[in-house]
């Protein structure tokens, strides 16, 4: 294994000949290296992007923080590199290594790899190869690294399911102690593989792929998910942390500009809406909210601990936050004069939202404002269990102009299930419509920006059952609006629909998906969440090489009774209410927020054993449902 020192002497040798150099180096402000030698355990934190990105993710900043808090844990940072610096690191035998330490990959004790989206597959495999380290989880035995993933894309993690020792669904500060603690017990004892992936099978939210057997039919339908190990339950329950642990404060401070340069507080974790094609609002719930103290208190430290001017705050629906009212106006007072720039993303459709950004105003405030209608047409967005009237959002538009904004941002969705080609000529209609409304109240100033994306029927929502739409009807659809939204203040952005369409087939995948991921990247995918990367052509050619029709996995219906490839593995919601409400969008059926009255989920009975008839106002789980005992080491 190459050494530490022999890595930093190579890199000093490749560094002036490839794009920002400042990328591989580490030494940021805010750093934690600790002494290797005195750590009893090391964690590898990997985010299979470019660190431009991966350095403000705050998943993976979180923890960092809480695994360097611990005396006898060190956490490191391994991102990507780009393709100018992966031919040099080959060239020169650089293996890939982490910031802190420049220690190799494969020298850590756990690697753990954060994945938020399904095109960052190939880069997993591509950080592996440049490790050293097998693809396959049965190729490797105790002396590698333990290596366990998580994010918002392992919720359904059947297509990396040969290539992870384990999987972690929902908050990683929920079982991050007790799997360092495990991993200890576990090395202490000398124990094999198999008995350190026992243990951790009795965790609460930890699934281990290969205790876990899969049957398919002639046509590839699952036919049967069969545990094959004692130690492995039936259905693994995600594990979520309550209350919140305490916000991260001490940022890392880039050496080059990212993407987001800013605090970033995490005000409210998960969603009541119940937006029926949301994964996240389905995988996050219940709601969790952090004390107003808490949140300024945090922005006031990261702010002197990294001199960011900027404070981004967190959430899926943040002027659902319970006291969001009192906390603009804590910030207000506390900030004042410090020249600091709020964002709030994601404010509902109503003039509430308008009021919040208006208390934020002495603050500099930020851009246009952007409001995510996703249909527009009402009958739409029945469907999609987003109520709000047409009527509702041209009069909260008129409040954002009468309140000075110029610019407004407008979320679509195309390819709805049982959207007509009417409900996306409405889409142009209502921007034009914002947009006069606009000339009307502000002048020549105004823009309409429309942002377009494709509808993918995710894991774990209603619309699982769902089929994607033909990609000849989103071409159509798109070039309709591309016409239709041209002249003066208004601008198109779109998804591809091919990459949203491989984002369809990754994610409702199954395990035989495993074989496709490691094919497309021996033809050369990397990076295919990058439009100037992405290569299309090579996935088919990928799926055809094993022998697999993606189509089945994107625009074949799914019966109510079929096994789904990941229905052994639960968000908390149960299966029977997310039939119940697909079949309420078929009808035109809307459910109110589960703040005005529970909907029995079953994500508070699950994890609460609170009584079914909860009230409104209850919504808040107190408490998560007792752990699994964990066996013995050796047991």
């Amino acid at each position: 294994m190459v050494s530490s020192t022999e890595i930093t002497t190579r890199l000093q040798r490749v560094l002036l000949r490839v794009q920002k150099p400042g990328r591989y180096v580490g030494g940021e402000y805010n750093q934690v290296q600790k002494d290797w030698s005195a750590i009893q355990t090391k964690v590898a934190l990997v985010f299979p992007e470019i660190y431009d990105i991966g350095l403000p993710n705050l998943g993976v900043s979180i923890l960092y923080d809480q695994i360097n808090r611990r005396e006898d844990a060190l956490a490191e940072r391994v991102y990507l590199p780009w393709k100018d610096m992966e031919t040099e690191m080959r060239t020169a035998g650089i293996p890939l290594y982490a910031l802190e330490s420049k220690k190799p990959l494969a020298a850590f004790d756990i690697i753990g790899i954060s994945i938020p989206y399904e095109t960052l597959f190939t880069n997993v495999l591509n950080a592996f190869d440049l490790a050293g380290i097998p693809f396959l989880a049965a190729d490797r035995d105790e002396t590698y690294p333990l290596i366990i993933a998580g994010g918002h894309s392992t919720f359904n993690p059947e297509p990396l399911a040969p290539f992870m020792d384990a999987f972690f669904l929902g908050d990683g500060e929920a079982v991050l102690n007790d799997l360092l603690n495990i991993w200890q017990d576990w090395k202490k004892a000398g124990g094999r593989k198999i008995e350190l992936l026992e243990r951790l099978a009795c965790l609460e939210g930890i699934y281990i792929p290969s205790f876990y057997d899969v049957e398919y039919s002639t046509d590839g339908r699952v036919t049967r998910f069969q545990p094959n190990n004692p130690h492995a339950p039936a259905e693994v329950l995600k594990r979520f942390s309550v209350p919140l642990p305490p916000p991260v404060t001490r940022f890392l401070v880039p050496n080059i500009d990212t993407v987001h340069n800013r605090v970033a507080v995490e005000i409210m974790r998960g969603c009541s809406r119940g937006c029926r094609f949301c994964q996240a609002g389905h995988i996050l719930r219940p709601v969790r909210e952090r004390p107003v103290d808490e949140v300024v208190n945090a922005i006031e430290t990261a702010l002197d601990q990294t001199g960011y001017e900027e404070v981004a705050l967190l959430s899926l629906s943040s002027s659902d936050y319970t006291h969001i009212l009192e906390l603009i106006r804590a910030i207000t007072e506390r900030f004042a004069g410090r020249q600091v720039t709020i964002s709030l993303p994601s404010l509902r459709i109503e003039t509430f939202s308008v009021e919040i950004m208006e208390k934020l105003r002495g603050l500099r405030p930020s851009g246009g404002f952007t409001l995510a209608p996703e249909a527009a047409t009402e009958r739409m967005r029945r469907i999609i269990n987003k109520p709000v009237s047409t009527e509702q959002l041209l009069q909260t538009a008129a409040d954002i102009f009468d309140h000075g904004w110029t610019s407004i941002k407008l979320y679509f969705m195309i390819g709805h299930p049982s959207e007509t080609m009417e409900d996306v000529v409405a889409i142009a209609d209502l921007c034009k419509q914002v947009y006069a409304l606009g000339r009307k109240k502000a002048g020549g100033r105004v823009k309409v920006h429309a942002g377009i994306s494709t509808f993918i029927p995710k894991p774990h929502t209603p619309f699982q059952w769902a089929t994607c739409d033909q990609t000849d009807a989103i071409r159509e659809k798109l070039a309709f609006l591309r016409n239709a939204l041209r002249g003066p203040g208004l601008k198109m952005t779109w998804a591809d629909p091919d990459s949203s369409l491989l984002e369809a087939w990754l994610s409702r995948g199954d395990r035989r998906t495993a074989r496709v991921i490691q094919r497309a990247w021996e033809l050369g995918c990397r990076f295919d969440a990058w439009q100037d990367s992405f290569r299309f052509d090579l996935w088919q050619q990928a799926y055809t090489d094993c022998g697999i029709d993606p189509m089945e996995y994107s625009h074949r219906p799914r019966g109510l009774d079929e096994i789904l490839p990941w229905q052994h593995l639960g968000s908390g919601m149960e299966l029977d209410y997310l039939k119940q409400d697909y079949q309420m969008s078929l009808r035109g059926e809307t459910r109110e927020d589960c703040r005005e009255g529970c909907h029995n989920c079953g994500i508070l009975v699950h994890y609460a054993g609170l009584k079914e008839d909860i009230q409104p106002g209850e919504w808040n789980c107190p408490t998560t449902r007792p752990k699994r005992k964990t066996p013995e080491a050796g047991a």
